[in-house]
């Protein structure tokens, strides 16, 4: 795949991506905005391996769904500081998007098992059918519908 080809496909991806990330993260832009951009370099990277036996998507979210996974595996090696932007509170504008509209949906979402969580952002929040969600994870569309299922029971039990 050429690198132009590659930037038009990724500049129709990078806003239903960037909103899978910053779900999948809790509202934390700068965390999903990194993981966005390793899943970019990894993408672009890997380009010259795409077959097109998928939608495009699906393979870029693919990749993002493990770079997800690989920074959840890390250990948490970072700690706020008394005075750090975090522990103050302060934001940027752009976090207000998330943070603060989203705030409740995104702490519940966080209570779900990973795979609940990523079926239930992909499906509702990036409207992506049960047969793409079960290519993006891997997993059977039956297995897909089931976190569907206990994923919106866990959700609406806790939002309750």
């Amino acid at each position: 795949m050429s690198p132009d080809r590659f930037i038009d496909l990724v500049r129709v991806e990078q806003e239903p991506l960037r909103r899978f990330l910053l779900a999948l993260c809790g509202g934390d832009s700068s965390l999903a905005d990194d993981i966005a951009q390793d899943a970019l370099v990894r993408a672009y990277v890997a380009s010259g391996s795409f077959l097109g036996l998928s939608k495009f998507s699906t393979w870029l979210f693919r990749i993002a769904y493990n770079c997800y996974l690989d920074h959840c595996r890390r250990p948490k090696l970072e700690s706020i500081t008394p005075d750090s932007p975090q522990a103050l509170g302060v934001s940027s504008g752009d976090e207000t998007d998330a943070a603060f509209k989203y705030q409740r949906l995104y702490q519940a979402l966080e209570r779900l098992q990973e795979r609940e969580k990523a079926v239930i952002v992909l499906h509702y929040f990036e409207d992506r059918s049960v047969k793409e969600i079960a290519s993006i994870l891997q997993i059977p569309s039956g297995t897909v519908k089931y976190y569907l299922s206990t994923g919106r029971n866990h959700l609406k039990s806790i939002l309750q």
